[in-house]
């Protein structure tokens, strides 16, 4: 990452730690939580940025690894005495090791096949945790504490005279990953590894005759989102204290998708922006009930005919600077 990108990052990273510190002051336990679902959702999305923007793999279930990793979360922490932050990491190699399985029908197709191929997954996906009583059926599954050594996170926090609420303490946790998963998939850009993806993206049959290895950098690229989407799955599985199958339908994994097309798909920078807007703007436009979801609709239809680049459009690469 370069000078400018660091300075860019620390930034927004201090505007997001600032807003929930004051948040926290307040006392307003929604609006915390708002802002840690806020950075866990840009941990996901920049899984789905490495597929769709740096490689062009189609992923419309990328809710699907969110709850592989929220599964797992579960079940390592309600039947084993595993560290809690091996969990988190444990839920990325879970999806990961499931995007596996779906990367084998995925490079045998393209375009709108690749799709279906995924929304059969998420499907399948949501149909087991269904009918598998172990995990919960219908029913979910709920989460004890999360704790990393001494720190328990449903506890307030409280340093002399100051005191916050707990989901400060998810806050802190989502802002420091969201700043390693920003900053592992901005280097990923910058290296050789990004120019091979773009070059993928862009004409499989002219980076295949210069010695790109196709199918390598997919896969790559397809591992690295799922385990970035896992490790926000567990996450969040812990922060809400409680998983279920509705949690990750098909429609989930199209917020996803809409975030990132909104963004600037391509394009990190975008999706803080393109995350809060999603997220926090329907729930403030409760009072007008469900036509909040048509205003929201709206929006998106408006900036997708006037800026189909998207809100942070994605600047040209420059080779010398990779």
């Amino acid at each position: 990452m370069t000078r400018e990108g660091r300075e860019r990052l620390a930034q927004a990273l201090a505007i997001v730690f600032v807003a929930g510190l004051s948040l926290a002051l307040r006392e307003d336990d929604f609006a915390l939580f708002l802002v840690a679902r806020v950075l866990i959702v840009v941990i996901a999305c920049l899984g789905l940025n490495v597929q769709f923007g740096y490689a062009g793999v189609v992923n419309f279930a990328g809710a699907t690894f969110f709850g592989v990793g929220g599964y797992m979360a579960a079940v390592l922490s309600r039947g084993t005495g595993v560290p809690h932050l091996f969990i988190l990491v444990a839920g990325g190699i879970a999806a990961a090791l499931a995007g596996c399985v779906l990367i084998l029908p995925v490079l045998r197709t393209r375009g709108h096949y690749a799709a279906l191929v995924t929304i059969a997954f998420a499907l399948l996906f949501r149909t087991f945790l269904e009918v598998n009583d172990s995990l919960g059926g219908p029913q979910g599954l709920k989460l004890p504490e999360l704790r990393i050594g001494p720190w328990r996170f449903n506890e307030p926090i409280a340093l002399g005279r100051f005191e916050a609420s707990f989901l400060l303490n998810y806050v802190i946790l989502a802002l420091f990953l969201a700043a390693l998963a920003f900053a592992l998939v901005v280097r990923v850009d910058r290296s050789w590894i990004g120019v091979q993806l773009d070059a993928v993206r862009l004409d499989e049959t002219s980076a295949a005759a210069f010695g790109i290895p196709i199918a390598r950098a997919k896969i790559t690229a397809f591992t690295l989102g799922n385990f970035l989407a896992g490790v926000a799955g567990a996450l969040s599985a812990h922060m809400v204290g409680f998983i279920a199958p509705n949690n990750y339908s098909f429609g989930e994994s199209l917020i996803l998708v809409s975030i990132l097309l909104l963004g600037g798909i391509g394009n990190p920078w975008g999706l803080p922006l393109a995350a809060a807007i999603v997220i926090v703007l329907p729930e403030q436009l409760q009072v007008i009930q469900e036509y909040r979801y048509l205003l929201y609709a709206g929006l998106v239809i408006l900036i997708l005919l006037f800026r189909p680049n998207g809100l942070v459009p994605r600047p040209l690469r420059r080779l010398g600077g990779a």
